[in-house]
């Protein structure tokens, strides 16, 4: 990489950890996974689990290569995740019969079931922002994440 994000003026001992826009961004994901904690280990279920069943709520019966193209998961890492998943009960994966070369996934009734407990899940107010704030936060977020996957994909 070219350039790194720190700020353009440097204190007198160069830039610090937290004047970084990565170790800022690294370091409340680390306080949103403790916040998710209680549900998750309510659930039994680790993070990645749990989104990847949330994404199957929103749309169930979908390829492995699509289901991990949203979650930006790589099949190596996806996969180990569905068959935890499946040997818990809450989905399970099978042949496209249109084309063999794909693995479907699905809920289970279990699965479908978990979105009762799951959804109850509400950090808005955990964050300290406002309704409208977390709205523009997420949307920027994910804004970012979008442009540095683009810019990625320009330097390959």
């Amino acid at each position: 990489m070219k350039r790194s994000d720190k700020p353009a003026a440097d204190g007198p001992n160069g830039p610090r950890l937290a004047d970084f826009l990565c170790f800022a961004i690294y370091s409340a994901n680390l306080a949103y996974g403790r916040a998710y904690q209680p549900i998750l280990k309510e659930l039994g279920l680790t993070y990645p689990q749990y989104i990847t069943v949330v994404a199957l709520w929103e749309e169930d019966d979908q390829t492995v290569s699509g289901l991990g193209e949203k979650l930006f998961l790589e099949s190596n890492t996806l996969t180990p995740i569905l068959k935890k998943l499946e040997g818990m009960g809450y989905l399970t994966r099978r042949r496209d019969p249109a084309d063999e070369r794909q693995v479907r996934v699905s809920l289970t009734d279990a699965g479908r079931r978990l979105r009762e407990k799951g959804l109850g899940m509400n950090l808005v107010a955990a964050s300290g922002l406002k309704p409208d704030e977390f709205s523009r936060m997420q949307k920027g977020i994910a804004n970012l994440r979008d442009n540095l996957i683009r810019h990625a994909q320009a330097e390959d």
